[in-house]
């Protein structure tokens, strides 16, 4: 297919100044972010908003999927000093959402839950009323991981199922569609009182019906928010862009979201799994006012 961009997928780029500050913040902390191991092309706007994802446990994956641009790998030492410094600069970018994402580690016995579990912690401890967002890989689906990660308290417990299930071999062959959905269901079972969130690509040649079975799939398993956003090819060793979906189908599946039950739908060509998270964290902060006591 023609390579070219559509149209509606260009964009400007915004405040270098703020990008150039957010990274230096993050190399003298040791942080890595999701934003530019995975080469997203929301980080300009973002980092000028001063927001980020941290990007927990090393930037070298045990995966290796087709989509994906973070570094395949043997990963680095668990540093145990890394939730501490993670608190510390999201206090000191003044961040009231902070959403928090990890490589997949198959190599440690508990797939970094631990990790997680500490870096929601001290977030907690050091920032006043923050909403915490972790977005995790699927720990094999080991409960006693995900337990660890939802008794820490996030807010919300995001997880992708990135794609539909035929798809799913292809895009990440190390994960497993229904897995992905065991995994946010136990974490609902585990603390009913947060908030679960999936994400998935479109463009890799899922057809409209498949994208909402999956949206169905996921509500059925309690999930209360979705994005939905545009695959978009990160080097030329990953998987192809099938197809460049328009703004106006992106549309239509956010109305397909919000008639079956999602409380939250973000569905755009540039939405990616926590881009903007501050407009769900505004949704739940307006839930919580509303709830009597």
């Amino acid at each position: 297919m023609n390579s070219r961009l559509p149209q509606w997928l260009t964009r400007s780029t915004s405040s270098p100044q703020t990008v150039t500050l957010v990274e230096k913040m993050m190399r003298e902390a040791s942080l890595h972010t999701v934003c530019e191991s995975a080469r997203c092309p929301n980080l300009g706007e973002c980092w000028s908003k001063r927001t980020a994802t941290f990007m927990i446990l090393g930037d070298t994956c045990t995966r290796n999927c087709g989509f994906c641009a973070i570094e395949t790998g043997r990963p680095l030492t668990v540093d145990e000093d890394e939730p501490d410094r993670v608190a510390a600069i999201a206090s000191e970018m003044g961040l009231k959402h902070v959403v928090v994402t990890s490589v997949a580690r198959d190599d440690l016995p508990d797939e970094g839950s631990g990790q997680f579990a500490a870096t929601i912690l001290a977030l907690k401890r050091a920032i006043t009323d923050v909403i915490v967002e972790v977005l995790t890989p699927d720990f094999k689906g080991k409960r006693w991981c995900i337990r660890a990660v939802t008794e820490a308290r996030p807010d919300i417990f995001n997880h992708n199922i990135e794609t539909v299930e035929r798809l799913s071999p292809a895009v990440r062959p190390q994960a497993k569609y229904l897995r992905s959905l065991e995994v946010l269901q136990a974490a609902k079972n585990l603390n009913p009182s947060l908030y679960t969130k999936s994400g998935l690509m479109l463009g890799l040649g899922e057809t409209p019906h498949e994208v909402e079975r999956t949206l169905k799939d996921l509500r059925l398993a309690g999930v209360d928010a979705v994005t939905i956003g545009q695959y978009l090819r990160p080097t030329m060793h990953h998987l192809p862009v099938v197809e460049y979906i328009r703004p106006e189908v992106f549309e239509r599946y956010k109305r397909i979201g919000e008639e079956i039950g999602f409380i939250f739908v973000a569905s755009a060509p540039f939405v990616r799994s926590s881009y903007n998270a501050a407009a769900f964290s505004e949704k739940l902060r307006k839930l919580k006012a509303s709830v009597p006591g």
